[in-house]
């Protein structure tokens, strides 16, 4: 695929990108010097935004893959978080030295650039298209061919402190069957002085844009040609949840720091025992102590069924990698994504497992019947909206980013900061659309 005017401008910013970074950042480049061990094997890198647990588990699952065989040695990267790791791919692709897989989305958008690799020829009967669940696999599908795996599956959900909401007297189903419940239970929890906050909304648009979802809300027309963004449904959501901020003082925000800083802040909020519960990725359970959490799905807004967001985050292999590498990939993946480890990955860290029989591990169905709560980010699932593949590769939820900020950190009402994103955004997209 040729590349487009568009993405070799992209590629010489990255290249500044890149020439600029760090001395950790560019050491991370740099192949590890080859043991013994790892003599005969192809050796490849693999780039991941994870932290904490997550981060620590993928560290363990590389080490067991190298151990297994004789063929690979994968090498991990660690980013700061999927942003940084996607900046960074695109900048070591324009310096010519990109990493063999990635864990990255967006995957339509990054094929039109020419930047994925086809993996369909690498294919064999370790990864099965349709063992693999559709809500995950089918963005990675492009015109008949597979441009990624997905690695795992995450959408977010409720977690709050069972003592609290028992001390208080409430039932958990009853205060997160709705979000005006949930807010109202909010400020019981306050006034009857068992925690200083009560529901924490987690910083950023993603929270904000779940629940106009579930109010009735579209990012899109259906035809795909008009952002929606400042609907009515859009509006009401967003300011219900800046006067939860700033006017009934019931929730905080937690914003700032590196990478995932400000997500540790706020869960360690409710860990602690400062707040009754708070809403994070279904991949938080690794950090959570379940003998005081316990987790639902999100609810609705003013009457509307629920509709957070479904993904999935996948393995995706640079075209410009060499055919070694693609092959060495391939190895990587197949591991990865076999229903042991999906299901290994999901027990310890809480995502989705991304194959349909991950469910029939026997270890993992054990888990599952001894903790209800792993099988809430699946439930969630099936009625989640599908991740939005924004068609202006970011402008859009950029727009919503910037508005995210204003109503959650700055109390500028819903209306002004979602008619400033939407006409930004509404830009973008004629621009595309000429």
């Amino acid at each position: 695929m040729k590349k487009t005017f568009k993405t070799v401008l992209i590629m010489l910013c990255a290249l500044i990108l890149f020439t600029g970074c760090s001395s950790s950042a560019k050491n991370a480049m740099k192949t590890e010097e080859k043991t013994e061990e790892s003599k005969g094997k192809t050796e490849i890198q693999f780039w991941y935004g994870l932290g904490s647990v997550a981060g620590e588990t993928m560290e363990e699952i590389i080490k067991e893959f190298n151990e297994s065989q004789d063929k690979v040695k994968v090498v991990g990267v660690q980013q700061a978080d999927y942003d940084e790791t996607f900046q960074k791919v695109q900048a070591a692709i324009a310096a010519n030295e990109p990493p063999a897989v990635y864990i990255g989305s967006n995957i339509e958008l990054r094929v039109k650039d020419g930047m994925l690799a086809d993996l369909t020829k690498y294919m064999d009967d370790r990864t099965p298209i349709d063992d693999y669940l559709d809500v995950f696999m089918k963005p990675a599908m492009i015109d008949g061919k597979v441009y990624g795996f997905p690695a795992y599956g995450t959408t977010q959900v409720i977690y709050y402190r069972k003592d609290l909401l028992e001390k208080a007297g409430m039932d958990p189903k009853e205060v997160y069957s709705t979000w005006e419940n949930t807010f109202k239970a909010s400020k019981e929890i306050q006034d009857k002085k068992i925690a200083k906050w009560g529901h924490l909304v987690m910083y950023n648009h993603e929270n904000l844009r779940d629940i106009a979802l579930s109010n009735g809300g579209k990012i899109l027309s259906d035809d795909g040609k008009k952002v929606l963004i400042n609907s009515k449904e859009w509006v009401d959501s967003w300011n219900f949840i800046r006067q939860q901020i700033f006017e009934n003082k019931t929730t905080k925000i937690e914003s700032g720091g590196q990478g995932w800083e400000y997500w540790y802040r706020t869960i360690d909020n409710v860990m602690n025992g400062e707040a009754m519960s708070y809403t994070g990725s279904s991949g938080d359970k690794g950090d959570l102590d379940f003998t005081k959490i316990a987790s639902l799905p999100q609810p609705g807004l003013n009457g509307n069924p629920a509709r957070p967001v479904a993904g999935a985050h996948s393995l995706l292999v640079p075209e410009a990698a060499s055919e070694e590498q693609k092959k060495a990939a391939y190895e990587w993946i197949a591991y990865f994504t076999s229903p042991e480890v999906s299901a290994k990955w999901s027990e310890k860290i809480g995502y989705i497992p991304v194959r349909k029989s991950a469910k029939d591990v026997d270890e993992y169905k054990k888990f599952i019947e001894e903790n209800p709560y792993a099988r809430v980010p699946y439930e969630q699932a099936m009625h989640a909206s599908p991740a939005f593949i924004d068609p202006t590769d970011g402008k859009i939820t950029d727009a919503l980013s910037i508005a995210a900020d204003k109503v959650e950190l700055q109390n500028v009402d819903a209306k002004t900061a979602l008619d400033e994103a939407a006409k930004t955004a509404q830009a973008a997209l004629d621009e595309i659309n000429k």
